[in-house]
């Protein structure tokens, strides 16, 4: 297995900035770390795909790289085996996925990324494709993909926009750390890392290290929660 190299980010956009601009330092030290001139964007998860990649465009026009839309290659899979950087951006999960699928772009992923080391980026929708499944994704199962078994870029799950109950709240409904939990009630769940808004994990060979403004929230089945630093290696995850 060549070396993998990701960069999840739990979000595309927090308040009062601009599409991906609380990350944009570590997007380009992470694409020109490997001489990325050219990005391959996946904007599956919404279906105004060309508004979406128009967006998605100019901003890394504006980085000083080249970016293009799967949606319109003819070939999509000799697309996905041409990219320099693949960029599959946030919306919903199972759309997203669902398209992969009917594109038959699960293996060809995969294959660029673990086997060629491809760079990878996700962001919200597209960090959760990263992973085992999206079963612990907090969108609505607007379509039905042939299964919820994603990427498998990583052996454990994210939960993108993690929120902390406020304890203030008269809000009765389930928790996200419960609803991790239930998960977990499934035997042979694989772990869950809760992303806080303006966090990311950047995924370096059998390194997996938490950057960006927030600590992150750990699930393991049968433990107890646990919060983890800024900086922390989670390279015992995988």
């Amino acid at each position: 297995m060549a070396s993998r190299n990701l960069l999840l980010l739990s979000n595309s956009t927090i308040h009062g900035t601009g599409y991906l601009e609380w990350a944009a330092k570590e997007i380009k030290d992470f694409l020109n770390s490997k001489n990325v001139k050219k990005v391959l964007f996946v904007p599956y998860a919404l279906r105004t795909m060309d508004k979406y990649t128009e967006t998605a465009k100019k901003k890394f026009t504006s980085w000083g790289y080249k970016l293009e839309g799967i949606h319109t290659a003819e070939d999509k899979v000799a697309a996905v085996n041409a990219a320099e950087a693949i960029f599959i951006g946030g919306g919903n999960s199972f759309q997203l996925l669902k398209s992969l699928y009917d594109n038959n772009l699960i293996e060809p992923i995969r294959k660029r990324v673990l086997e060629d080391g491809v760079p990878y980026i996700g962001s919200s929708a597209g960090t959760n494709v990263s992973t085992v499944s999206i079963n612990t994704t907090n969108d609505m199962p607007i379509v039905y993909p042939p299964s919820f078994n994603a990427l498998g870029l990583v052996p454990f799950n994210i939960n993108p926009h993690y929120i902390d109950a406020d304890p203030a709240s008269k809000h009765m409904g389930e928790t996200r750390e419960e609803r991790i939990n239930q998960y977990h009630e499934i035997p042979g769940t694989p772990p869950v890392l809760g992303l806080r808004e303006g966090s990311m994990l950047l995924v370096t060979s059998n390194s997996a290290v938490l950057k960006g403004l927030h600590p992150a929230r750990l699930f393991i089945a049968g433990k107890q929660p646990e919060e983890f630093p800024l900086d922390t290696n989670f390279s015992f995850l995988l």
